[in-house]
């Protein structure tokens, strides 16, 4: 299949974060549902941006669960989540399996549910890891998206960093 044949994925927003029965990819292209490929989860110290959208100190760990996303084997996404270590190092978040619901229903069950999210969207050339790792051309750009995850009390309980091949997505937004 060449890129020209491959229909674009549609990433539905905000209606992908309001069912936590279910995973958020469930609202997008349900006919296509996304593989994981590449799942590594690890604690580690998060780049000084994670850091600070978490409020953790400048040494505390997160836990980070990094993976690569493909649809009819062609890499679409790659994706760095982040968590505050403290908050879900017993929890199925820190296994590979997170359960049904993912992981806002585990943050949910942890008495940190997800009330309010935010998503910062731009588009840029990808550097010549995501280039390899996504298999883009030399002119194909990706769209990063930061989305933060906020529970009641205003306290971001997760940092999501995604790199989305621009030329396989079309992002639907619902006002």
């Amino acid at each position: 299949m060449t890129d020209r044949d491959f229909q674009p994925y549609r990433r539905v927003s905000p209606s992908r974060l309001r069912d936590r029965a279910r995973s958020v990819w469930a609202a997008d292209d349900p006919d296509r549902p996304p593989v994981v490929s590449d799942l590594v989860v690890a604690e580690e110290v998060p780049p000084p941006r994670v850091a600070e959208a978490l409020g953790l100190d400048a040494d505390a760990l997160a836990l980070v669960r990094r993976r690569v996303y493909l649809v009819e084997e062609r890499p679409i996404q790659l994706a760095w989540t982040y968590y505050p270590a403290e908050l879900v190092r017993e929890s199925a978040i820190a296994e590979p399996e997170t359960g049904p619901g993912g992981a806002y229903a585990r943050l949910a069950e942890l008495g940190s549910a997800p009330v309010r999210f935010r998503e910062e969207l731009r588009s840029r050339m990808p550097s010549h890891e995501e280039r390899e790792v996504l298999r883009l051309g030399q002119a194909v750009p990706v769209i990063h998206v930061t989305r933060t995850a906020y529970q009641a009390d205003d306290a971001a309980v997760e940092v999501n960093e995604m790199v989305l091949d621009a030329a396989a997505y079309v992002l639907e937004y619902h006002f």
